[in-house]
């Protein structure tokens, strides 16, 4: 092992756009596990958008992290030394252990089968394959026929919520930026269609691909393409916010939608969520998924990057769209 823990932490919370300079890299010793515990070294750090919104001292749904603290994040890891009944050393375990090389953990870190793809355990098998999951069956609640579109929809977890879409027998039409990624969603991943915001007018395009409306709106973009949305409504609508990463980095609060009073013409619904409401069900989407995937009828991509001194770098790339897939970093 190496002699010491190195850590990012967060050193100052961030005005407007997230800096590289907000977080500061530390060494510490190895922690040594007491009983109950185990002692882990992090192979693979997910990088998740929300992550900007856990650095605001704002109420949220987790307390914002602390200055001087660990960054958060959820890692894939190796057991290097056990006092904790059932884990053993060389054992694979995912869990939220932080941005540190070397970590303590308990009961809470769930063992991986042997020969678990760590990038499948952090991508369509972990947090973001169950957002997906979730937020459009139980909150979107997608009946055969329907038109769903997705903002981010070439993101980790809006590519597989039109998947999933399709699978359940609907129209699937996402938005996401530039021409590679679009045309892997048409190409690749089974969508409709596709719109580019980087070079199309989004409201006359999803007026063209929507005529008798949008009957399921999944956002994790917000700002201007979330009204957009929903001025196209249908009646009945249900519009699922999962995240806002238009507004994540910017400086003050930005005016609300416009076009929210469509909910009432339309008798609409607007629902927010939080994945960690249905974590007690994950066995659920991970056995569907699973099997999907298995069929072919799934596909995913994962973007990695390497190296543990670049952490903020990589996170950074989800704000500018740099990523491509799921943003994981190898340390």
């Amino acid at each position: 092992m190496a002699e010491t823990n190195r850590q990012w932490r967060l050193r100052k919370r961030p005005v407007g756009m997230l800096q590289e300079s907000d977080f500061e890299l530390v060494n510490q010793p190895i922690p040594q596990p007491d009983q109950g515990q185990v002692l882990v070294r992090t192979r693979f750090l997910s990088m998740e958008p929300a992550m900007r919104r856990w650095l605001d001292d704002v109420p949220n749904y987790m307390p914002p992290v602390e200055i001087g603290a660990v960054m958060r994040g959820t890692s894939v890891a190796e057991v290097v030394a056990s006092r904790l009944d059932g884990y053993s050393p060389g054992d694979r375990v995912t869990g939220m252990t932080g941005w540190q090389e070397y970590a303590l953990g308990d009961a809470g870190l769930r063992k991986l089968p042997d020969g678990t793809d760590p990038t499948l355990a952090l991508s369509l098998l972990g947090v973001t394959g169950i957002t997906a999951y979730f937020g459009l069956l139980e909150i979107g609640q997608p009946k055969e026929g329907d038109t769903v579109v997705v903002s981010g929809a070439a993101g980790a977890t809006g590519s597989v919520v039109g998947q999933i879409a399709r699978i359940k027998g609907c129209r699937a039409i996402g938005i996401a930026g530039g021409a590679k990624k679009c045309a892997w969603l048409t190409e690749k991943a089974g969508f409709d269609a596709a719109i580019d915001y980087k070079s199309e007018d989004v409201g006359e395009r999803l007026s063209d691909l929507c005529p008798d409306g949008i009957d399921v709106f999944f956002d994790n973009v917000g700002g201007d393409i979330l009204d957009e949305a929903l001025a196209r409504i249908s009646r009945g609508a249900r519009v699922v916010i999962c995240g806002s990463i238009s507004r994540s980095n910017l400086e003050g609060k930005p005016p609300g939608p416009a076009n929210y009073y469509n909910l009432v013409a339309q008798r609409g619904r607007m629902q927010g969520f939080v994945v960690l409401d249905f974590l007690g069900r994950a066995g659920e989407a991970i056995a569907d998924l699973s099997r999907w995937a298995g069929e072919g009828r799934l596909v995913w991509e994962v973007d990695v990057q390497k190296g543990f001194e670049n952490a903020p770098k990589t996170l950074l790339r989800l704000y500018s769209g740099a990523n491509f897939g799921k943003q994981l970093l190898e340390l």
